[in-house]
């Protein structure tokens, strides 16, 4: 996941005018069930927040509705959006696309972004939505990243060098290698997926267009992302019908807990929330004193 550490790129991007700072989003309903929201290549997170309450609405309305979010940079963690989703009551279901840092399967360089989708399904009252994020290529980049500033070592097929042969040296990959897709063509497949949904549709740019997320210097990446919703009670009948779909919900995640070992998605997110509320969180001196720097 996108961590504090990744807050003086966005800091830097902001000094640069890589990310407009005084971006103003605004979106458009273009049909019954679709949202257009123009981030003016701003912050993400903006551009869905101005839209999120009329999106919530249409899903409501319609049953299901779409938000694409264009001329936007890096959507960070995902699953922070649909939450957002499932706190509403809905099922939300997201897709961002990114600049390149992964080889397509067979291939030895950089083509689509780790192009992250996520998912999102609200709980039974008092427990928290079920969430599941991930990115297409096998491993996050920034955990890539973490590893070698610690100058460890990285599990076989997680990146490739510039060769597009696997290595374990993370600075290999870093430096003119690519990031390996998850489960070979199918991660592939899914990063291909992302792509169109969030840059072809939403975009303007897919992956192999946009400019580096990491680096300060550099046109706007001009992304975008794709948010699905969708209202439970549309579909599982009226009070008289099958049981409301929460409680079905709980049949089956149940069940599933049964098998030891077996977590449900969106469990480690929260007991690293509840963890930091009691305990705070360690962030290394020089972190501290770099975004000292921005105040």
């Amino acid at each position: 996941a996108v961590g504090l550490g990744y807050l003086p790129i966005y800091c830097e991007q902001l000094k640069s005018g890589k990310i407009a700072g005084d971006a103003q989003p605004g979106h458009v309903r273009v049909s019954g069930s679709a949202i257009v929201s123009d981030a003016g290549h701003g912050f993400s997170f903006a551009a869905f927040h101005e839209a999120m309450d009329d999106f919530h609405a249409l899903s409501r309305q319609q049953g299901i509705a779409a938000l694409a979010i264009r001329h936007s940079s890096s959507a960070g963690v995902l699953g922070w959006f649909v939450e957002r989703i499932a706190k509403a009551g809905l099922i939300g279901i997201g897709f961002a696309n990114s600049s390149s840092l992964m080889a397509p399967y067979g291939g030895s360089k950089a083509f689509f972004g780790t192009n992250p989708l996520a998912f999102a399904v609200p709980r039974v009252d008092g427990l928290p939505p079920l969430i599941a994020d991930m990115a297409t290529s096998q491993i996050a980049y920034v955990t890539v990243k973490e590893y070698a500033e610690k100058n460890m070592s990285i599990p076989l097929g997680w990146g490739l060098d510039k060769h597009g042969q696997p290595t374990t040296d993370p600075n290999v990959v870093l430096d003119g290698g690519s990031m390996a897709p998850a489960g070979g063509y199918k991660g592939t497949l899914l990063a291909l997926l992302v792509d169109v949904l969030a840059g072809g549709l939403a975009g303007p740019n897919f992956s192999f267009q946009a400019s580096r997320f990491a680096t300060a210097g550099g046109e706007p990446p001009d992304v975008g992302q794709r948010f699905i919703a969708v209202a439970p009670q549309t579909f599982t009948g009226t009070s008289l019908g099958p049981a409301p779909f929460a409680d079905r919900l709980e049949v089956m995640l149940s069940a599933l807990s049964e098998d030891d070992g077996v977590h449900l998605p969106g469990s480690g997110r929260y007991e690293q929330r509840e963890k930091a509320a009691t305990q705070g969180i360690a962030v290394p001196d020089n972190l501290i004193a770099t975004l000292r720097a921005y105040c």
